[in-house]
């Protein structure tokens, strides 16, 4: 047919797996379809929100309906006959409309809540081919192609990509059941990548639909009912229904468990994934039981050190035994001998014996990582006698990956509780306000649940109103920045009180930075690092830090504002803001603290009228990446800051952390701070 786009003829590859070109036009059309010469190609644009989906079901509803009315259309088989039977547009089209109003309401609705970009949906009818009906083909594509989808070769034809979704934690595609609906009802579907543009299409076959309803029959389902059937939860295959299972079957499984198990830092999350990979699968109910840090010192022994072991989770293929279920098991784990390894334990039937009790076989593991019993893993199958070796096996190594992520999870908990615990006593519990001057301030700290780093403090110095204050950066993160900076604060305010000027403040902190007595502080920062599970590192750890110092007294001259002097060891400048949007340097770059012996530290004075803002960060602001670009290349800063004239203190920084956020497509992976003081 003229006008439809020619079949791919180039493929690419991703890893191992093909990837196919789809040549595909695409351009904003009008609200309505705007056809091209052949009338056989309908195009919109529909922006990236909630109101998409449901312009996409309208558009597809109306191109259907206008190839119908133009006699283009037509999916009955006695109306394709010779001398047609059926009024046209009657009903021939609805069971097909149907079909692609469903795809096209999930796919749209995948990329506003995925991408969040501008959707271009794209409608073509194909003509048939040698060994291929005449089809629809539908083409949603947004502007964010890095979401990764995995993708399969489609068993007919190697060089077409079709795809299953990333899976949840649940076995479900991570775009819930909707990408199931679409490999129901298209003949092929799949996902294309180009440069700046990601297109998922569906192809829904028009020749081969149902004929025309005779009079008095029953209508076609109604789309909810269709949508519904699709849906519907099928159980899992279990091992019973699959002779297969022990060999490719539980590799497959042992895979996806290690995929959804690796990277969660979280013991109960853990506990949960656990249950839900193995029932229905491998188990017709499970419960799992997690001991403390402690753990116990036997097994079937009655020696208990830690507190009791408690009970994570209880799952069950009947979620209306779940509660009866936790009760039967609420108790302790069942008893294992020392001796029992991690093979499983044959364990008596819960409530055996008693009257209406059901009848099957429980098995117990041990889950032990490291030598360290971490808790107990019961898993259980209804109306069977014995549970076949290589089930028993394969769940004796899935009990090991339980019991290596529960290890995992425990120690990046320990790791962050110390972080905090260090956090907490690097930073002041508040900062203080200084008479005079409208003070902001903006601390992120990076999400690794490392402490150290980025610092910060306000605090008045003597008499005569002198106030400090301190934005830093100690080299580095962990346990041994940690300790640097808990250091470094307490100097920098004992120095402060002592009377020292700014400059002489930071002489002396290079000083003790460079002295020997540093060596006990990162003695005490190894010991913290190894007591959290990190290796000891050899040799002299650098200590040097960068700081931005300074002072505030009351102006001398009429008219209020404060004076500030400050100097920069190595930090990023600051900028002092003008009401009039003028932007200044109000600093000289000096070295960094804690490098160099013999240096001395220069000050800078200068007044702050009313309504002047003075913008102090670190690097987290500056050196946030955007591909090869950083925000402050050529002046980006100053340049934001200089819109900022009007705003106070707290709208100052507000606007320079949002302008952070949107330099770059993913969020800041340093630390991040900014203080912001305001002359009033």
């Amino acid at each position: 047919m003229s006008g439809a786009l020619p079949e791919p003829t180039r493929s690419r590859t991703v890893g191992s797996i093909p990837m196919q070109q789809r040549e595909t036009i695409h351009r904003s059309t009008p609200q309505y379809p705007l056809w091209d010469d052949a009338r056989s190609v309908a195009r919109t644009s529909l922006p990236g929100n909630p109101l998409a989906p449901s312009a996409a079901r309208r558009f597809v509803c109306a191109a259907i309906a206008d190839w119908t009315n133009l006699g283009m259309l037509a999916t009955c088989a006695f109306c394709r006959g010779a001398g047609g039977g059926c009024p046209p547009g009657q009903h021939s089209t609805d069971r097909l409309a149907d079909d692609a109003v469903l795809i096209v309401n999930e796919l749209v609705t995948n990329a506003v809540v995925h991408a969040g970009t501008t959707v271009e949906l794209l409608c073509r009818l194909e003509e048939s081919a040698v060994g291929e009906p005449a089809a629809l083909v539908l083409e949603v594509s947004d502007h964010h192609p890095a979401r990764a989808v995995r993708n399969e070769p489609h068993r007919g034809d190697p060089h077409r990509t079709e795809s299953r979704g990333a899976e949840d934690r649940s076995g479900t595609p991570e775009y819930g059941r909707g990408l199931h609906l679409v490999a129901a009802l298209a003949e092929r579907w799949g996902i294309t990548y180009r440069s700046g543009l990601k297109t998922v299409w569906a192809r829904i076959p028009v020749d081969g639909w149902d004929t025309c309803p005779l009079p008095g029959t029953e209508p076609a389902p109604q789309r909810g009912l269709r949508a519904a059937e699709i849906l519907a939860p099928t159980p899992r295959r279990t091992v019973r229904e699959d002779q297969d299972w022990g060999s490719r079957g539980a590799l497959s499984f042992l895979a996806e468990a290690s995929d959804l198990l690796a990277g969660q830092l979280d013991e109960d999350m853990v506990a949960a994934l656990a249950g839900q990979l193995l029932v229905p699968r491998l188990a017709d109910w499970c419960a799992i039981w997690l001991e403390g840090e402690q753990g116990r010192t036997g097994w079937g022994t009655g020696g208990a050190a830690g507190a009791a072991p408690r009970l994570a989770r209880v799952w069950h293929s009947d979620e209306s035994c779940t509660e009866q279920l936790r009760e039967a098991l609420k108790k302790d784990p069942p008893p294992l001998p020392a001796t029992s390894g991690n093979g499983p334990v044959p364990i008596p039937w819960p409530g055996e014996g008693e009257p209406g009790a059901t009848e099957g076989t429980a098995l117990a593991y041990r889950l032990v990582a490291g030598g360290r019993g971490l808790g107990t893993l019961l898993v259980a199958r209804h109306g069977l006698a014995r549970v076949p070796d290589e089930v028993t096996a394969l769940i004796e190594d899935f009990a090991r990956r339980v019991a290596l992520a529960i290890s995992a999870a425990r120690q990046y908990t320990r790791q962050a509780t110390i972080s905090r615990v260090l956090q907490r006593g690097l930073l002041p519990s508040k900062v203080g306000q200084i008479p005079g001057v409208d003070r902001f301030l903006v601390y992120e700290p990076s999400d690794d649940g490392v402490a150290g780093g980025d610092f910060y403090d306000i605090f008045p110095a003597g008499s005569g109103g002198r106030w400090c204050f301190m934005l830093g950066d100690v080299q580095g993160s962990g346990p041994e920045a940690a300790v640097v900076t808990g250091l470094a604060r307490p100097w920098l305010r004992l120095l402060a009180r002592e009377g020292y000027q700014v400059g002489q403040v930071l002489d002396r902190l290079n000083g003790l930075l460079l002295d020997d007595a540093m060596e006990a502080a990162e003695a005490a920062a190894l010991m913290v690092a190894a007591a959290g599970g990190r290796g000891v590192p050899e040799g002299q750890q650098a200590r040097f830090l960068s700081l931005l110092y300074g002072e505030l007294v009351p102006s001398p001259r009429a008219g209020g504002g404060v004076r500030c002097t400050l100097a920069s060891a190595g930090h990023p400048l600051p900028l002092l803001l003008r009401p009039d949007g003028t932007v200044l340097t109000a600093a000289e770059s000096q070295v960094l603290l804690g490098v160099v012996d013999d240096v001395a530290f220069q000050s800078e004075t200068f007044d702050m009228e009313p309504g002047d803002t003075l913008l102090c960060v670190t690097d987290g602001v500056t050196e946030r990446r955007s591909g090869s670009r950083m925000f402050d290349d050529d002046d980006g800063l100053a340049r934001v800051l200089a819109g900022c004239a009007g705003l106070t203190a707290q709208g100052v920084a507000d606007r320079i952390r949002q302008a952070v956020y949107d330099f770059g497509e993913t969020p800041p992976k340093d630390d991040l701070a900014l203080l912001v003081l305001q002359a009033q």
